[in-house]
């Protein structure tokens, strides 16, 4: 007879379904089981499930602060396989955490072996390490023991785990947290014991107070690592009453003497002979101290710091790094304010308060939400360690009412356990005795039947029924558990008072003076040097201002075209015949030594161009550009910077026309003097010619023929100087200047007699 053993057909399984319906219903479950139950911490205890099964699976190992370490692995072991079933590099990541100082403001595990460093290395591996829970760790699970809390069924159902963590110790905001879930995030930063439980306090007794009364008390993040939040009161008080901000932390600069003796943090070490070093002595919250140093010598190594020459790490249990300048002249305040500009000396900590209320609803919640929720869930957990503590009572004092009618008729209930078969019913009902109380007689020892234990019963039972009234007052009076909390609050705050190693204030809140206008020029060490440019655009600087007719060297076939002193912080405006300006700056200037560099390296000048003229820029500067056609403008020097190698084009030129002169306008100078090939001069109001951006610009001199000589500008009643010719050197001035004064424009007529026959200025 043949058995049917055909499977099932597999499609018979598939349910027909839209498939973004499926897909949509399918997420949802995971998103919603990442935000409640893996990424958002619980408002009441401020942990995740992963920290809270760790250090519940601690307490069950009895690995108190006072007992001895345990391997790692051990309690790795324990949670992976009791009520965490994840990776266990996860789980011992977590509790790594928990261990270190630098990540936990109050660590909640005490390890010991290599848990990592503030410079980012990794903990051992779990073999190697031991840990225990620390004092903090019992206070935030104190009450366990006490019906506080509702245990709820571990993953595979063979325990019991707790759902949230009863202790006083207000964990959310004392530790931080941070985390990513599904669509959201949560990113607390650590606060002071001591200022949550004023700030918790105020409320209690003021449940309207404003948020601008628990600021005064409640002064903002307390870093494990330190540093200075230099955020004004205001941005941080904002922050905290939406529940979300940006707050800046700066590393800190150690403490030194300032020039009056007075101890202030300059972070400036004197080494003598008028040198100096800075040294930092904490670094912002979550920036590890080697990617810092690493990120600093960088930026000396792209030499975009010039004013640092190098950084030493001199760290040990505690953090120096020595930060050494180019040079002593370097102001220490510029080089503070680079590093916080350029490196994660400086950095933002985005303050995101989103948070799973009791109710295990994620919300970002402001400080007094915060604060008020977690005030709300300690009475509940009061009122349910008191209530437990009551039925407690209730049970005992049944209990002794027995034991003292046993004492009252010991003799007959001997009588009665010898001689009866069943003892217990009789005796329950000579004596109206419940079952427990009979039974509990039944078990009594030999050795209670002694005189004393009588009294002892009696005294107990009236300790218990004293208790039991105080306890039945504090849950019948809301006024009684707010005043029994503040007592609770005030005995834990004398643990983290802020004279006690661990609870002192480590954050400084200090609002940063204005920060200066930031630009790499200020980075630039001045110095004077002299430039010179050769004829066919070889460019270089001496060091120091030489005299400008010194015998410089130049290449065979080249020749002197501009010398001129400045400094090394200076721009130059480097003016070409199509009316292009490009900026060069005097710092990135090869040296003399050799015949220099083409300046056509450092800027994109058209081969067919030549150099006009090279000014020194100066701030609110401006300078009169000229054409070959006698057509000009002024122009801002600061309108004539070009920011890249492209230069910036300023006078518009068609075939033919060259820009030809170049000339400073200095601030006292009110006329313009023309001259043309023609050997024609015209003077005329500086006032007739246009400012402008760029353009061609007007016509300052007409000619028939031939082409415009020079330009210059000068104050009318100082005159006309030239230099004559020959031997003497001497100076000529024409102060008489009305006959060639006219309006702009005009043809002009011959210069004064001795005027230089080449028509130059």
């Amino acid at each position: 007879m043949a058995t049917d053993t055909t499977e099932p057909d597999p499609f018979d399984a598939i349910v027909d379904a839209p498939f973004d319906s499926a897909l949509s219903e399918r997420y949802l479950v995971y998103a919603l089981s990442t935000i409640t139950a893996r990424s958002l911490p619980d408002l009441r205890d401020g942990l995740k499930p992963v920290h809270r099964r760790l250090l519940w699976a601690m307490r069950q190992l009895k690995l108190n602060p006072t007992d001895a370490f345990k391997k790692s692995a051990r309690v790795v072991g324990d949670v992976i396989g009791k009520y965490h079933p994840h990776g266990d590099a996860s789980v011992y990541d977590a509790m790594v955490r928990l261990a270190q100082d630098w990540s936990l403001r109050y660590p909640l595990v005490e390890g010991q072996g290599n848990f990592g460093n503030v410079d980012g290395d990794n903990a051992a591996a779990y073999r190697y390490t031991e840990a225990r829970l620390t004092r903090t760790a019992m206070q935030l699970m104190a009450g366990l023991d006490e019906g506080t809390v509702n245990f709820v069924p571990t993953y595979n159902g063979e325990d019991e785990e707790p759902e949230i963590f009863p202790g006083l110790f207000p964990n959310l905001l004392a530790n931080g947290s941070s985390g990513i879930a599904v669509g959201m995030a949560t990113n607390i930063p650590s606060h002071n014991v001591a200022e949550i439980i004023d700030a918790a306090l105020l409320l209690i007794d003021n449940p309207h107070a404003e948020h601008s009364q628990l600021m005064e008390v409640f002064h903002g993040p307390d870093l494990p690592t330190g540093g200075v939040i230099v955020d004004s009161p205001a941005v941080i008080s904002h922050a905290y009453e939406t529940g979300r901000g940006a707050i800046r932390v700066r590393g800190r600069f150690s403490t030194g003497r300032d020039e009056a003796g007075n101890w202030e943090e300059t972070g400036v070490e004197k080494l003598g002979g008028g040198q100096w070093q800075l040294v930092v002595s904490e670094i912002p919250y979550m920036v590890q101290k080697s990617k810092l140093i690493e990120q600093i010598a960088q930026l000396i190594a792209d030499k975009k710091l010039p004013i640092l020459e190098d950084i030493r790490d001199e760290s040990d249990e505690q953090i120096r790094l020595v930060l050494i300048p180019k040079s002593r002249n370097v102001d220490p305040e510029l080089l503070k304010e680079s590093l916080y500009k350029l490196t994660d000396l400086e950095n933002r900590f985005g303050l995101n308060l989103n948070v799973l209320d009791s109710h295990r609803t994620p919300g970002v919640l402001g400080l007094k939400l915060v604060l008020q929720e977690w005030v709300i869930s300690q009475i509940d957990i009061l009122l349910r360690r008191s209530q437990h503590r009551l039925d407690k009572i209730a049970s005992r004092l049944e209990l002794l009412g027995g034991y003292i009618i046993a004492y009252l008729n010991l003799d007959r209930i001997i009588e009665i356990i010898r001689t009866e078969d069943e003892p217990k019913p009789v005796m329950m009902a000579e004596f109206e005795l419940t079952d427990r109380q009979a039974e509990a007689i039944l078990n009594m020892r030999l050795r209670s039947l002694r005189k004393l234990e009588e009294m002892e019963l009696r005294k107990e039972r009236d300790e218990l029924l004293a208790e039991q009234e105080e306890l039945q007052k504090l849950l019948d009076s809301p006024a009684r558990q707010r005043t029994r909390l503040k007592r609770d609050l005030g005995a834990l705050r004398k643990d983290y008072a802020e004279d006690t190693p661990l609870g002192r204030r480590r954050t400084t809140i200090a609002e940063a003076a204005p920060t200066r206008e930031f630009s790499m020029d200020a980075m630039i060490e001045k110095e004077p040097v002299t430039v010179i440019l050769s004829a066919r655009g070889w460019i270089r600087a001496a060091k120091g201002h030489v005299p400008l007719d010194g015998d410089f060297k130049f290449k065979e076939g080249d020749g002197p075209a501009f010398a001129f002193h400045c400094q090394t912080t200076d721009k130059l405006l480097v003016a070409v015949d199509n009316g292009r300006f490009y900026t060069v700056g005097a710092d990135k200037l090869p040296g003399a030594r050799g015949f220099g560099e083409p300046i056509r390296t450092m800027v994109d000048i058209d081969p067919e161009a030549q150099i006009v003229s090279v000014t020194v820029y100066k701030p609110k500067g401006q300078l009169l550009l000229a054409a070959n056609t006698g057509r000009g403008f002024a122009a801002e020097m600061d309108e004539l910077l070009a920011e890249t190698r492209k230069g910036r084009g300023v006078v518009s030129t068609k075939p033919g026309v060259k820009l030809a002169v170049v000339r400073e306008i200095a601030p006292e100078h009110d006329h313009v003097a023309v001259i043309g090939e023609n050997r024609k001069l015209v003077i005329f109001a500086l006032s007739e010619v246009p400012l402008l951006a760029k353009g061609q610009g007007v016509t300052l001199q007409r000619y028939k023929d031939g082409e415009m000589s020079d330009v210059i500008t000068l104050k009318l009643e100082d005159g006309l100087s030239w230099t004559m010719g020959g031997e003497s050197g001497r100076t000529r001035v024409e102060k008489d200047l009305l006959p060639w004064k006219v309006a702009r424009g005009a043809a002009g007529r011959l210069p004064p007699n001795g005027f230089p026959r080449d028509n130059k200025f």
